[in-house]
């Protein structure tokens, strides 16, 4: 079995297997991650920088206040976390903390908090730096500009997440639950709203511009639109993981194309958001190809409370307008599936009973003259996205083929991704184009998007109170059988309900250098630079 076969086998496996804390997977090491030829101690003298090339700019780099990728990925770099992901997997690591001691009722979380840990300004990183970091979070402190806020820590209208924090002294941290919470050992792992920032850049009052964390690499500069720089810390605490690199930029390039132009000329070391039509111009160039099953999704989503989709059989008759395998395939090609269900096919605990509304043109016709439907407005963002290759205006384009088929005209509204997820939460709109990159590996972190109060996860406004309240029964039944018939439950009343339509999930697909060793892109979309060398 080939070093690539035996990395996809592991994560495939990692991701459905669970453990006694629900964690998955097994813990990763050096030989089995992409690279080069070998290591640059063993091959030449190792560059003083490496650069990764991504199609936007974060919205922020202060963990409490963005929900996208781009930001994710640069922020995993400077931040830890009181517990971390392996390097491959979602199995659940030490890292600020220890694994903790958890109560009989599930409800208190004890953790020993690593002595010694230094944030890059120099103030301590210990129990009470942790407690202001989380509790600006929790409410009554935190702001409608938190967007993962409810999602890691819960809220008291739903019963969910941190009734208090407390530090009983700098190395030990106390968390206390409202009701039991099978992923919140997974969410304490997220590169969103979970890493720990600095009190000090917290009371600066510009984090989201100036982050201070405790990670491998310190934040240097951001020009917007152009490139973020990091420079190594030299004093990070976990010797496995010290920073082997002594620079690392993030360039910002909008178009698909220009990175891939970037990446074969050596101008960047490594780049993301590709698709299939630029494989072979990466390969033939000499650059290799990192191609690997994503945990995400790429959807539609209907807005629910308002406009033409607010009806059911509106949105029935849409889903029976598109021909989504025949898309998939015609877009994506080889490098996505269809989408049966929210989840990946490979993520329990996905039934194969569940069927999404078949194609039928005719149906869908005859039920838009009837309802007088023959135009409708969808947003969507140019940029590629992890779990859309080509971006969303091609993909927008398709699906505005086939409503023209059966007689409804789709005017699509385009805006670059940052600007974008302001638009979907201000603006009235009848569909718009998303999706999903699984932040830990537990169904919950699909299925809960669709009861989510804030507005930036459940983008159509779903609303419904039987598929709120088995959501919450998830969130504190035991992995194991009764924990996966009731996302069953809950995909079912998707299937049925459609405030989504599913188009797929992706690969996760990215490029990099000859000269690059030990690069690994994350299941849950983030490339960790810290063991990442370039031969000179």
């Amino acid at each position: 079995m080939s070093i690539k076969e035996m990395s996809r086998r592991r994560f495939i496996e990692a991701m459905g297997a669970v453990s006694v804390i629900g964690a998955t997977g097994l813990a990763g090491c050096g030989s089995q991650r992409a690279g080069g030829s070998g290591s640059a101690s063993a091959s030449g003298e190792i560059a003083d920088t490496i650069t990764f090339a991504q199609g936007a700019d974060p919205r922020g780099l202060d963990p409490a206040y963005v929900d996208d990728g781009e930001s994710a990925k640069v922020m995993s770099n400077i931040y830890d976390t009181v517990l971390k992901f392996d390097v491959e997997t979602t199995e659940v690591l030490p890292s600020l903390g220890e694994m903790p001691d958890i109560s009989d009722d599930g409800l208190t979380y004890t953790f020993k908090i690593r002595e010694g840990v230094k944030f890059h300004d120099g103030t301590d990183c210990d129990a009470n730096a942790i407690v202001t970091s989380i509790t600006r979070q929790l409410e009554p402190n935190r702001t409608e500009d938190m967007p993962y806020a409810s999602f890691v820590f819960g809220s008291e209208s739903t019963n969910s997440g941190i009734a208090s924090i407390e530090a009983p002294d700098a190395t030990t941290l106390v968390i206390t639950l409202r009701a039991p919470s099978t992923p919140f050992i997974r969410n304490m792992a997220m590169t969103l709203a979970a890493p720990i920032v600095a009190p000090s850049a917290i009371e600066a009052g510009d984090s989201n511009e100036n982050p201070i964390g405790s990670g491998p690499y310190k934040f240097v500069s951001w020009t917007k639109g152009d490139s973020i720089v990091l420079e190594a810390n030299e004093d990070y605490w976990d010797e496995e993981h010290k920073p082997q690199t002594k620079n690392a930029v993030f360039r910002i390039i909008a178009e698909n194309s220009s990175r891939v132009t970037a990446l074969n000329n050596g101008e960047v070391d490594m780049i993301d958001g590709i698709d299939a039509s630029v494989v072979d111009t990466i390969t033939g160039a000499g650059n290799e190809l990192f191609e690997e099953d994503g945990m995400n999704i790429n959807y539609m989503a209907f807005r629910n409370d308002s406009g033409v989709f607010a009806d059911l059989e509106a949105r029935r008759a849409f889903c029976q307008a598109v021909n989504v395998e025949e898309m998939v395939q015609s877009l994506y090609g080889d490098y996505a599936g269809v989408a049966n269900s929210v989840m990946p096919l490979w993520m329990a605990p996905y039934d194969e009973d569940i069927q999404q509304t078949a194609y039928d043109p005719e149906a869908a016709q005859a039920k838009f003259a009837e309802l007088g439907i023959t135009s409708c407005t969808m947003l969507t963002y140019t940029n590629v996205r992890p779990y859309n290759s080509i971006g969303g205006q091609p993909l927008a384009e398709a699906i505005q083929g086939y409503l023209r088929e059966v007689g409804v005209e789709m005017e699509i509204v385009s805006y670059d991704w940052t600007t974008y997820q302001t638009k979907v939460e201000t603006d009235a709109f009848d569909c718009c184009l998303y999706g999903w990159v699984g932040d830990n590996g537990d169904p919950d972190n699909f299925m809960n998007l669709l009861a989510d109060e804030n507005i930036s996860m459940n983008v159509g406004r779903y609303r419904n109170d039987e598929y709120n309240a088995l959501i919450q029964q998830g969130l504190t039944t035991p992995d194991g059988d009764d924990r996966d018939a009731i996302y069953k439950q809950c995909e079912q009343m998707v299937a049925d309900e459609m405030p989504w339509m599913l188009i797929s999930h992706s690969k996760n697909l990215a490029a990099y250098a000859p000269s690059i060793n030990n690069f690994y892109y994350h299941p849950t979309g983030v490339v960790h630079l810290e063991l990442i060398t370039k031969t000179a």
